[in-house]
């Protein structure tokens, strides 16, 4: 939001304020000031008047002008197309430093002695005003030949760039920070008489009405005007125009965008003729499908409220006759729709409606009038055409008392009641019962009960002025099951640390575009109103972010990369959990002189490896429903026969497209996990025993058939078994040899050669009953 202490200054006097003083109040009552600049013309540009103007006998582009500065009349050749004779205008006399540090010195043009520059607006260090010289008028004070130009108040003034959160619409305006100055350096604001329409004007009854439903959720005030000529701007119309950098052209539609940069009141135009049937328009306000308010004209809809509004029916240069319509929407309401309508058509309106914009349309509609009727060239209807919403004002009922212990120090009632008087809410206090009754007013959507107005009250009064106190508490049991979950998540996490994974932290919010390529189906809420493009919709997952990291780790020349991350994350339905993911990329170390140069790749096994070392003992089942994943490297993590997450490479394409060495991930369901406690156990004081079977099985065996058909026979002294080779061969004709190793061990004592050959007696008549498999 880009301000002026000069464009404040019609709103509230701020002539004894400094510019510091200025900043640091909008930054002390939430207002952050992004950057200021001052603006400054130098010495030596002054006030002159365009007595004669004559064609360069030499130049067909140039025009030599006699030019009165008030003390001598100048002769100055001037290529500007726009310099005409009874022009007031901006002369750098000789001497001159311009804002880019050219000098002006006496110069001869194709022959023609020039003496001084008339300056265009760029020239003198302002924003773009026109194509061609600065033409001066008395919008910016009284005009006096060789007045210097920077003793004017416009061209000596501090620009302000204000940070506006999305919650505060109503700051939205000029008006809007004029009120919280008026607050804050106790000030008040200047009395803004209203308009009256002028006798004599045609009624707009005439050309103009409307029918809504009842319960819409926007307002409309309506007004019109004929254009009779060319509109011609006034130049501080124009300067503060190009200071908060407008585009339109179309000099109505500038009018109407400084209204409501001014106010905050949203406006439209519409093109009579375009609407008219039968001489007259009608529009028809209705509901949409989500309370948004739809406005039709002859059976099409030409736009929704705080939205769009149909290009077709916009005013251009050949309209004579304008239909201006003010409006406010429930802010709520536009969130909405444009969180569930991402496609819809929008416009620059949305941004203002969406944040709340001035609901009192009045006093917007004055501001407007009053400025048409400087203009001759715009001839005004009386009356308007109106609905407006039936919306009663919050009511909040606060004790002094917890006012003050919410704050942490006694403020002084009446500075209570005078904060919130000026900020325009209605405050009723009872001195009996100590408490006040708050109405808040309808342009603060924001406000909802006693900890929103105590945040008024302490950002004037300042944080700096309210005493810090030692927190004072008791100790309770905290063991609840959401501490005990916290410290299962941090127990994970200093895992993860400790086995050389490095913790990331993302926004719970992911792009859905790259969401899409993965194959995770977008939230159905939407965000209203995302922190950019690339971050527009709630992540369902930690992989997408793990990935981005990795990605930019890579093109940092990074050869080892391990990141984990702990976090929240939501389904399509916005239900929220807390998943953990695990990303390992590149080599399985980095290079050093204790492990050499080269450095074999990470794989599937020592990933594994790593994630069971930070969750525990892990059961992979191979799966395929990962698209971004390897179908031949991807299964389902279980834990106690649950499954707890998935695991596996990343398809080459993704990894190729992203430029990726060989990176694998897994993410694990937190909320499915159990913090196992420890059970300690005596382990046995004699040695284990191991022997080596080779098993001739089918090629689409999977070892969790044998892994089932061993554990089924529960087996006292087998402590473990696991492959260790496969072999293949074309004698086997379709089958293979794996070599599975037992380990043995009995608790009271050493397990004889008997005993042990007894146990693999009985696992290979096992395999041989369930499976028809048998040793080599």
């Amino acid at each position: 939001m880009i301000i002026s202490k000069n464009w404040l200054n019609e709103w509230v006097d701020l002539g004894s304020i400094s510019a510091d003083e200025i900043l640091k109040t909008l930054n002390s009552i939430g207002l952050e000031v992004d950057g200021s600049h001052e603006i400054k013309i130098p010495e030596n540009i002054v006030v002159g008047y365009v007595k004669s103007k004559e064609k360069h006998p030499d130049a067909d582009k140039l025009n030599v002008c006699q030019v009165d500065v008030g003390n001598e009349n100048l002769q100055i050749v001037c290529g500007a197309k726009n310099v005409e004779v009874g022009q007031f205008v901006p002369v750098a006399l000789v001497g001159a430093t311009m804002p880019n540090g050219m000098k002006i010195k006496k110069a001869k043009l194709r022959g023609i002695e020039s003496s001084g520059m008339i300056c265009s607006s760029t020239e003198l260090g302002l924003a773009k005003t026109n194509d061609g010289i600065m033409v001066l008028d008395e919008s910016i004070g009284r005009l006096e030949l060789g007045k210097q130009i920077a003793d004017f108040p416009i061209f000596s003034d501090v620009v302000i760039d204000v940070d506006i959160t999305a919650n505060r619409g109503d700051c939205q305006s000029i008006n809007g920070i004029a009120r919280e100055l008026c607050v804050a350096l106790d000030l008040c604001c200047k009395e803004n008489k209203s308009y009256e329409d002028p006798e004599n004007l045609p009624g707009i009854g005439r050309i103009f009405s409307i029918h809504s439903d009842e319960n819409l959720s926007s307002s409309f005030l309506f007004k019109a005007i004929e254009i009779n000529d060319n509109i011609n701007e006034s130049l501080i119309t124009r300067l503060r125009l190009g200071l908060i950098g407008s585009t339109k052209t179309n000099p109505i539609e500038r009018l109407l965008e400084y209204a409501t940069y001014s106010t905050g009141v949203l406006f439209r135009a519409y093109d009579y003729s375009k609407l008219s049937l039968n001489n007259k328009v009608t529009f028809d306000l209705k509901n949409g499908n989500f309370k948004e308010s739809i406005i039709s004209c002859n059976g099409s809809n030409i736009g929704v409220a705080g939205v769009f509004q149909d290009k077709n029916y916009k005013i251009d240069e050949s309209t004579k006759i304008a239909i201006i319509q003010a409006s406010y929407s429930t802010p709520s309401v536009i969130s909405e729709f444009n969180g569930e309508n991402k496609d819809t058509q929008k416009d620059d309106e949305v941004y203002r409606s969406s944040r709340g914009s001035e609901p009192n349309l009045n006093f917007g509609i004055d501001f407007l009038f009053k400025m048409f009727l400087n203009l001759k060239s715009i001839g005004l209807y009386a009356g308007t055409q109106q609905f407006f919403i039936r919306k009663e004002a919050t009511l909040i009922n606060i004790a002094i008392s917890d006012i003050n212990k919410m704050i942490g120090r006694e403020i002084q009632k009446n500075d209570i009641v005078r904060i919130l008087k000026k900020l325009g809410f209605e405050v009723v206090l009872n001195q009996e019962l100590e408490t006040i009754n708050v109405k808040v007013p309808l342009f603060r959507h924001d406000i909802v009960n006693i900890h929103d107005v105590c945040e008024e009250i302490v950002r004037i009064i300042g944080i700096d002025n309210i005493n810090s106190k030692p927190l004072i508490f008791s100790e309770e049991n905290r063991l609840n099951d959401t501490y005990k979950r916290y410290k299962f998540a941090l127990q994970l996490r200093k895992r993860a640390a400790s086995v050389g994974f490095f913790e990331s932290v993302h926004y719970v919010f992911d792009n859905s575009e790259s969401l899409d390529k993965l194959g995770f189906k977008p939230c159905k809420i939407g965000i209203s109103n995302p922190i950019n493009n690339e971050l527009n919709t709630l992540r369902p997952t930690l992989v997408n972010h793990l990935l981005s990291s990795c990605e930019k780790n890579i093109k940092n020349s990074k050869k080892s990369i391990k990141l984990f991350e702990y976090g929240v994350v939501f389904d399509e339905n916005a239900n929220q959990s807390s998943n953990f993911g695990f990303l390992a990329s590149g080599l399985s170390k980095d290079p050093s002189l204790k492990n050499g140069a080269k450095v074999s790749e990470i794989d599937f096994f020592e990933f594994s490896s790593l994630v069971s070392s930070v969750i525990g003992k892990i059961q992979l089942v191979a799966s395929t429903d990962k698209i971004y994943l390897s179908p031949y490297e991807q299964a389902k993590i279980y834990k106690n026969g649950i499954e707890v997450g998935y695991i596996g490479r990343v398809h080459l394409k993704i990894a190729d497209d992203m430029d990726l060495p060989k990176t694998y991930v897994a993410e694990i369901y937190f909320d499915k996990m159990n913090n196992e406690s420890i059970k300690a156990e005596s382990y046995s004081k004699f040695p284990n025993v191991s022997r080596d079977l080779s098993l001739i099985v089918p090629d689409g065996m999977k070892f969790s058939e044998i892994k089932d058909c061993v554990n089924s026979l529960s087996l006292k002294n087998l402590k473990d078994f696991l492959p260790v080779d496969i072999y293949k061969s074309d004698e086997l004709k379709g089958s293979s040899s794996i070599t599975i190793k037992f380990t043995f061990q009995d608790n009271e004592k050493t397990l004889e050669d008997e005993e042990i050959n007894t146990i693999i007696d009985n696992i290979l008549q096992a395999l041989k009953d369930k499976l028809n498999i048998g040793i080599r």
